[in-house]
């Protein structure tokens, strides 16, 4: 059996594509944009700390603006997408009213802004900093 140039190209790519881990691309704005409901945070040197019950924490993008729901706070401030680094706001505006969950606001708050590395898998959305994780879900 004679087998064509373009054959072994196309084999030489499925057996390079078999011996490689997971290919990432850079996500979207499109594939970031809607609203996300935090998880968990993580600061960094500590243990991974879930979202208190009964408190909402989340986050959305939309058309180059990045709100947060923080318990009873909202922040908000610019965002911008860059291959896969995520910079919110440098700073993000927020209410300041006393939540039960003030403690968990102010870590979330400050993991949420300045750059972070952001990886999208379906409905999952992790930014990663030096800061600290957040873990999101659609």
């Amino acid at each position: 059996m004679k087998v064509s140039p373009v054959h072994l190209f196309f084999i030489a790519a499925l057996l390079a594509a078999g011996c490689t881990t997971d290919i990432v691309t850079a996500p979207t704005t499109e594939q970031l944009a809607g609203s996300w409901a935090l998880v968990s945070i993580q600061p960094a040197g500590k243990a991974e700390q879930p979202t208190p019950a009964g408190a909402s924490y989340g986050v959305t993008f939309a058309a180059g603006r990045v709100t947060a729901q923080a318990d009873c706070n909202t922040c908000s401030g610019v965002f911008a997408l860059s291959g896969s680094t995520l910079t919110a706001g440098p700073t993000l505006i927020c209410t300041r009213a006393a939540c039960p969950t003030m403690a968990f606001e102010n870590q979330y708050t400050l993991l949420l802004a300045g750059d972070s590395t952001i990886a999208l898998t379906g409905t999952r959305l992790t930014l990663s900093s030096p800061r600290g994780v957040l873990r999101f879900n659609r």
